[in-house]
């Protein structure tokens, strides 16, 4: 998987991280509020795991060059 690939991956995930968090302030249910918790923690795990594959990535492209397949900047 390239870095932009990664990248794009964290942005998605990013973007559930949000919609998550603002359910959690609509939230007036405790249990409700600890389950928008965990799914919180899970998805920040999930962005930071794509942020260092970007950067794993990243690293071998500059070294290595791109991938055939991925697309051009």
């Amino acid at each position: 998987m390239s870095a932009e690939e990664s990248l794009s991956k964290a942005e998605d995930l990013l973007a559930r991280l949000e919609a998550a968090r603002e359910r959690l302030d609509a939230t007036e249910d405790p249990d409700q509020a600890i389950e928008l918790l965990q799914e919180l923690a899970e998805l920040a795990r999930e962005v930071e795991a794509e942020l260092q594959r970007a950067k794993r990535a990243a690293e071998t492209e500059a070294v290595t060059g791109p991938e055939p397949d991925a697309p051009s900047a």
